[in-house]
């Protein structure tokens, strides 16, 4: 009775109104974007100075701008970039709080948490990129290859890679919580992750072979390491949401 009525309140919903409420949680997106850009712009040497250009010099690379407007490009993607980091957390809620209208009590409790955790792993794959992958990778780049070549990088590609591999990472690492929601919605089991973890290590190095862009071996298992281990994790979110949504 309880689900029929609800069924019949987002029925009554009709298709402006769903427009009209996209606008609205686009337009909060927007704003929580302008924010964190603002932010990152206040800091902006610094995140420079101790966040952007560290890597870099930890591993002795000399970077270069070959633009004549390439600083200011750069100081402008990387203050966006910031942006988006910051204020992931809240456009995603964003986005839950557009598709909640559709879901039921049960399923509404969830946002606040999937939210939580969702950032919590986006932000985890783009430290762990930063502090263990960025640097085994350029480290390798700067000590590859003869001496007599001098490794001077333009600071747009050097900035294109740092930003591909944090953002990678960040995606990556929702795998427990793409599971969670799958789970929730009948689209996924935990038996079906566990037939396919043969097939599901293959995968991985493959990805981590392509996604990587140096052959050093060493770099692709830094990679691969955390996506096996964050597939068994979804394994066992999985079984979770499989036990929760049974009794629920």
């Amino acid at each position: 009775m309880e689900e029929t009525k609800q069924e019949t309140e987002h029925q009554e919903m009709s298709f402006w109104d769903h427009l009209e409420e996209l606008r609205k949680r686009i337009v909060y997106a927007l704003l929580a974007l302008i924010v964190g850009s603002a932010v990152s712009g206040y800091f902006i040497n610094d995140i420079m100075d101790y966040v952007l250009l560290k890597p870099a010099g930890n591993a002795k690379l000399d970077l270069q701008n070959l633009m004549p407007f390439g600083q200011p490009f750069l100081y402008f993607k990387v203050i966006l970039i910031c942006g988006i980091i910051i204020s992931f957390p809240f456009m995603l809620y964003q986005l839950w709080k557009f598709v909640s209208p559709g879901l039921y009590n049960n399923e509404k409790r969830w946002v606040g948490s999937i939210t939580v955790f969702t950032s919590f792993c986006f932000l985890g794959g783009v430290a762990f990129s930063y502090f263990v992958m960025i640097p085994s990778m350029l480290g390798f780049a700067a000590s590859f290859g003869s001496e007599k070549i001098k490794n001077i990088i333009d600071i747009n590609n050097y900035f294109s890679f740092i930003s591909m591999i944090l953002l990678a990472s960040g995606i990556l690492f929702e795998m427990p919580m793409v599971s969670f929601i799958l789970s929730k919605f009948g689209m996924l089991t935990p038996g079906f992750l566990r037939k396919y973890r043969r097939h599901s290590v293959i995968a991985i190095l493959i990805f981590a072979a392509v996604l990587t862009p140096t052959p050093d071996p060493i770099s692709q298992l830094i990679f691969a390491a955390p996506l096996f281990v964050l597939y068994e994790i979804s394994i066992i979110v999985s079984k979770f949401a499989q036990k929760k949504e049974a009794s629920e």
